[in-house]
Order: structure tokens, then C-alpha cells, then sequence
């Protein structure tokens, strides 16, 4: 079966007159009725049969009808989708915290524009539990979120583990040992809206540590900051870190048994949107430490 013989077919059992599927066709009536007895032929049955003057449909046309109206809905449907995906655009609205624009997403955003330069791209930085949010209030498209999620109705790709450490700068270290340091400075926190606010609070249980006093910084930024000038001690990502602790500034005091894990998440209802669908991808191919 040939494309052009269905339409034909199509076209004359909605007018059941050959001038006018002619008309609509801009095919001669010879050509028009030799596709359909080809098609016939084909198929072995009759699909229109005439009854007094009149052109009518036979049970096997009626039925061929039905399908061959669901195919050309669905060619449709893709033809659709695919001049979607031919050329995303609009806005697409990111959701990240300062860490991972800073050293993650530039490369692949630019990626991204060299291939869909027509999406607008909106960059809302948030940490990972205001991401969360965004994304389940459709204020973002996409979030870059750490920790672990456990969102029904939110859809995640995994895009790195990363180890955890608690840490001090080397200055402030220098000549304490580890209880020393615990009990004469503060601990530099998230504060617990942050998603893997679990993981400090398991390691303390744990370890059956107490810190003296708490000061909360809120970002992965201004806790290294606060590290570095000797406020006191952390628990922060190995990524953020691993410039400092290989040019000396910050010492390792012990590793935590859990990672964060890094995730990008989207609302499970919009996976076949073009820009969020696109730009997963993309994601997931050009993020650093996959790479």
C-alpha cells in the first residue's frame, strides 16, 4: 500500500463523488480510479461499490475508512511534533545554585545555543530545596538540585556522586587536634531547608558530636568563604573544594560515608516538551563529570 492510494482512498469515501475528490485531489478521475482499483487488487476486496446512481462503501471500505483516518491523524501528530523538535524555542528557565553555574552549566549552555539558538534561556539561582519548589510550582523548567528526591511527580537524571568531607582551614588546624577543634569553633552550616541537610545531621548522630555553636550561611559559596578565613570548621562537596585543599588552604578532618548525589529534574507531565526534553539531553551528555 502506497500513502497517495490511502489519501485517494480517504478523500473519495468522504465525497463518494469522483469529480469532486478529483477537485480536492487535483487528479484526473482515470487516475483516481486506477488507484483505487490497485488498491483493491492489493487488498483483495471491494471498497466502494455504487448502489442506484450513488457511490457507497462497503463494509471492508467502512472499515478501511476508520483506519486509514486514525493513520493520517497520527501523521499529522508527527509531523507536529517534529517541526517542534525542528527548532525548540520560547524560554526555558533554569534553576541552580551559584556552585553550578559557576562550574557546570556554562559549557553546557553553550552547547546547548549552538544547537537551539532560538531558546531564551532564564537563569533563577536557588539552592536545591527553593529548586524543588520552583520546579513543582512551574516557576522553573528545570532544576540542578542535590540530594535526594523523592518527588512523585517530579522526574530525575542522575549526573554525579559526590564525596563529602568535613573540613577546616589548615590555618586554623595548625597545631589542633580534631576534638580541639570541635570544641573551640563553630560548625558553618546549610541551613535545613537545604536537601541533603540529612546527611550533617546523620554524620553528628553518628559520631556523637555536638557542636559547640552553629552559624548558617545558607550557600556552598559563603561556607567555604567562612571556612577559608578561619571562622570554623564544615561539611561541604569535594567539587567546591578540591582547589583549595590541593593548593593547601583547606585540610581534610575526616571523609562522611555519604555522598551527594546531583540531579536535574523536571516535572514528569512535561518530559515531551522540546526545550525541556532537549536540554536533558544536552545535559547529560556535555556535564562535566560524566564527560
Amino acid at each position: 500500500m502506497e500513502l497517495r492510494q490511502l489519501r485517494t482512498f480517504q478523500v473519495v469515501a468522504e465525497e463518494l463523488n469522483m469529480t469532486k475528490a478529483a477537485k480536492r485531489l487535483k487528479y484526473t478521475q482515470p487516475t483516481i480510479s486506477l488507484q483505487l482499483q490497485s488498491l483493491e487488487k492489493e487488498l483483495n476486496v471491494t471498497l466502494i461499490t455504487r448502489v442506484g446512481n450513488k457511490n457507497v462503501l462497503t463494509a471492508a471500505g467502512k472499515r478501511l475508512k476508520t483506519h486509514v483516518d486514525r493513520l493520517f491523524e497520527l501523521m499529522e501528530e508527527i509531523e507536529s511534533d517534529m517541526e517542534a523538535y525542528s527548532q525548540p524555542g520560547g524560554l526555558l528557565t533554569i534553576a541552580a545554585s551559584e556552585y553550578y553555574w559557576t562550574h557546570h552549566l556554562h559549557p553546557v549552555i553553550q552547547e546547548y545555543k549552538m544547537l537551539y539558538p532560538n531558546v531564551n534561556i532564564s537563569l533563577l539561582p536557588l539552592n536545591s530545596a527553593h529548586g524543588i519548589r520552583s520546579v513543582k510550582n512551574a516557576v522553573a523548567d528545570i532544576a540542578i538540585v542535590a540530594g535526594e528526591i523523592r518527588e512523585a511527580k517530579v522526574k530525575k537524571y542522575y549526573l554525579e556522586k559526590e564525596q563529602t568531607f568535613l573540613v577546616a582551614s589548615s590555618q586554623l588546624t595548625r597545631g589542633k587536634n580534631l576534638q580541639e577543634i570541635l570544641y573551640h569553633f563553630p560548625f558553618i552550616s546549610y541551613d535545613e531547608d537545604c536537601s541533603f541537610y540529612h546527611i550533617i545531621e546523620k554524620f553528628f548522630h553518628k559520631t556523637k558530636i555536638k557542636p559547640k555553636s552553629t552559624i548558617i550561611c545558607g550557600t556552598d559559596e559563603a561556607i567555604k568563604q567562612a571556612v577559608l578565613n578561619d571562622t570554623g570548621y564544615a561539611i561541604l562537596g569535594g567539587n567546591i573544594i578540591q582547589d583549595e585543599i590541593k593548593n593547601g588552604k583547606i585540610s581534610i578532618l575526616q571523609q562522611i560515608d555519604d555522598p551527594i548525589n546531583t540531579y536535574a529534574i523536571h516535572l514528569k507531565e512535561r518530559s515531551q516538551e522540546p526545550n525541556i526534553e532537549t536540554f536533558t539531553q544536552i545535559l547529560q551528555q556535555t556535564w562535566p563529570t560524566l564527560s
